[in-house]
């Protein structure tokens, strides 16, 4: 995620800012990706901070992608809800920088559910998932102890909001590259045939969950293609994030002289799949290292291997080819 300036003053803003501390209020352009001194609100700018432009209804972008809300009479939900959408908000910010959900992109829009565990009438099932281009997100885990809570339950450290809603998004990704010629027999010369019985596969692993290995990145991944792929895409989409912000603020190492401020590096327009992966490797090594000082967990605790980073390298190769892309582009290219 890019570092923005105020259009007033210069100042530094983020992609969370609905005004800068000299007073201007800002709105964020998802197409020029930038901030702007001037726009129309969403209609949820008040409400959960939305700060990006209105569009056609009086929402924004992502905005208009959600269905349903949680039961806001529960008043715990509404900042859950928000944290939430600022979640969804990036990962759709960043999938615009190639191409994805912008209005040159001609393909369906996901549809999202955000529904809480919490309602004024009491407890209620919510299970994250994606089905025919309708995504589910369980709000209630925006919660930083239910979180904490869960990551430890299920043995995921890197269980976030943030992550969900990229793995889930990866699931309506698929959908719409399928679409793609020669798209499937390449996956599934890479992946396996995603045609597997789902339900009893995942029944399989959680009876007997096996560890990565060589081919997954994690645990949950080697249960299903399907998921192998939903586990693949959000990782790429954490390191490609991990290593433009690191380029926005400036952070520079030896082993990476392009990350230098006025370097113009930018993930996203990196074509070498190689390249941006060590690169995001080598700058998560580092702030582990810095977190360790203050006690703190490693950034990004994974390590990939060869299988992994010839499945990374696919993902990327068909996101950065665009939403309205044809043809069968080779792994990293």
């Amino acid at each position: 995620m890019q570092v923005f300036r105020c259009p007033a003053c210069r100042a530094t803003l983020y992609f969370h800012n609905t005004a800068c501390t000299c007073g201007q209020p800002v709105w964020f352009d998802p197409d020029a990706q930038t901030m702007r001194a001037e726009g129309t609100d969403c209609a949820n700018r008040a409400e959960i901070g939305c700060n990006w432009l209105a569009e056609a209804g009086g929402l924004c972008r992502s905005c208009a992608m959600t269905e349903t809300v949680p039961d806001l009479r529960e008043p715990d939900n509404l900042p859950l809800w928000t944290r939430a959408e600022l979640s969804k908000r990036r990962m759709l910010a960043n999938l615009s920088r190639w191409g994805w959900l912008t209005p040159n992109d001609p393909g369906q829009r996901p549809v999202f559910r955000m529904l809480s565990e919490q309602t004024a009438t009491g407890g209620a099932n919510v299970v994250m998932g994606h089905a025919d281009g309708v995504i589910t997100i369980n709000v209630t885990e925006a919660s930083d102890t239910v979180l904490a809570k869960r990551q430890e339950q299920f043995g995921e450290l890197y269980r976030t909001m943030l992550g969900h809603i990229r793995h889930e998004m990866a699931h309506f990704l698929f959908l719409r590259l399928a679409e793609h010629p020669g798209f499937l027999r390449s996956f599934r010369e890479l992946f396996g045939d995603e045609r597997a019985d789902y339900a009893a596969a995942l029944a399989a692993h959680y009876e007997s969950p096996g560890a990565p290995g060589e081919e997954h990145v994690t645990s949950y991944a080697s249960a299903h293609p399907h998921e192998d792929w939903a586990e693949t895409l959000a990782h790429l989409l954490h390191l490609v994030d991990l290593t433009d912000s690191a380029a926005s603020a400036g952070l520079s190492l030896a082993e990476a002289r392009a990350n230098v401020p006025g370097g113009g590096y930018d993930a996203y327009a990196e074509a070498d799949s190689e390249a941006l992966l060590t690169r995001a490797v080598t700058l998560s090594i580092a702030v582990n290292h810095v977190n360790r000082a203050l006690d703190l967990p490693d950034i990004y605790p994974f390590v990939l291997k060869k299988g992994v980073r010839e499945k990374l390298a696919f993902a990327h190769g068909h996101l950065r080819q665009g939403a309205s892309a044809a043809g069968d582009l080779q792994p990293g290219a």
